[in-house]
């Protein structure tokens, strides 16, 4: 174990964010895999909680069960209650400070503003403290607070739904919710403690499918893997680092699975395969590992001459359903093999290298692209 890896406490203000998350993004369940991959990046998650009435997440239960999180059920039906997971919670993390020593950072999930003195009395204590919550439902004063904040939207692999399919999910759960739900939520306190508890639902199966070892799978995952470590922990990425990461998401990788024999053998094929490039590290036999950029310069010119054919046949560029329309030229196009968590954030990283425009319109409901002319 390196001595210098950050050692991660995750305390989930739960009903907070999949609230947040439902009525902001349209996501429910909430989809706590994002979160996952992204403390990855970062170092060992040693602690896992989430604090909610898990009478009313039945399938979020099961999910977060899967990935090890610890669930501390705080009823709601009484009055009596209120606050209860917020006290839990704070109790538990000024605990966790007080008595483990080896606790390097502490990850807050919640958009309330309730737990700022939390975050000010652990960050006393010489503790980084992390917040993750949605942006449209997280306190303004929160974030100032934390060492750094992540908003859930932003994460890789977090698909917010245009804003008429998020109104038609939350009717549908509003007419399906019912009184129960309402009384589930009385007294209730916080900066998003007043909606409506999410109904249960569910989503088919109940287990999670596991994605087919293919070699395209395996370079979605080093890309993003890589893009995270660059993001969070400086310039150069170490073959050794990254496979080590690897592992945080998923413990049974093996390259094997993919029909190689060793690590630097996988590297050397996506090497050739144009998504990685690799360079001397510090040690020999630990080569530096770097994205390529090669492919993704075709992937931007693709973009371009989509947009550009949709402006050329009258109509506008919108955001959703320009993916398909990629798909319709280059079968199997997945931004992710280019290190971006959404296809929205691929766009934007077009607009900053001067490609595309990229506005928000009101009156469309979605994104309008346009080809930037020189």
């Amino acid at each position: 174990m390196r001595q210098d890896e950050e050692r991660i406490a995750l305390l989930l203000d739960y009903e907070n964010l999949a609230i947040g998350a439902r009525d902001m993004l349209g996501i429910s369940p909430f989809d706590f895999a994002p979160i996952a991959d992204a403390l990855a990046d970062r170092g060992r998650v040693v602690v896992r909680r989430a604090y909610a009435d898990w009478s009313y997440f039945e399938e979020d239960r099961r999910v977060l069960t899967r990935h090890h999180v610890e669930l501390i059920e705080i009823p709601q039906r009484m009055g009596s209650r209120k606050n209860a997971a917020d006290i839990k919670l704070a109790v538990d993390a000024m605990e966790l400070a007080l008595e483990r020593d080896y606790l390097t950072t502490f990850v807050i999930g919640t958009g309330d503003s309730d737990f700022t003195p939390l975050v000010h009395k652990i960050r006393e204590l010489n503790r980084r403290v992390l917040g993750v919550g949605v942006k449209l439902s997280t306190s303004h004063l929160l974030p100032p607070a934390c060492d750094e904040f992540l908003f859930y939207e932003n994460l890789e692999g977090v698909e917010a739904l245009p804003r008429r399919q998020k109104d038609r999910r939350r009717r549908g759960f509003s007419s399906s919710s019912g009184t129960a739900a309402s009384s589930a939520r009385e007294g209730r306190t916080g900066d998003s403690r007043s909606a409506a508890v999410l109904p249960e639902v569910t989503t088919g199966s109940e287990t999670i499918a596991e994605e087919a070892k293919s070699l395209d799978s395996l370079k979605r995952l080093v890309t993003r893997t890589l893009v995270g470590m660059q993001g969070t922990g400086g310039e150069m990425v170490l073959a050794s680092n990254l496979k080590q990461t690897i592992l945080r998401k998923d413990s049974a990788f093996t390259e094997s699975d993919y029909g190689f024999r060793s690590m630097g053998e996988m590297l050397r094929y996506l090497e050739n395969e144009g998504a990685i490039v690799l360079s001397a590290g510090i040690a020999a036999g630990d080569p530096a590992v770097r994205l390529a950029e090669t492919g993704e310069k075709d992937a931007f010119a693709l973009l371009r001459r989509v947009v550009t054919e949709q402006e050329e046949s009258g109509n506008p560029a919108l955001l959703s359903g320009l993916k398909n329309n990629l798909r319709k030229h280059q079968p199997g196009f997945a931004e992710s093999e280019f290190g971006y968590g959404s296809f929205l954030q691929f766009c934007k990283a077009a607009r900053a290298r001067e490609i595309l425009e990229l506005d928000w319109s009101p009156d469309l409901d979605d994104y309008v692209l346009r080809v930037r002319n020189p």
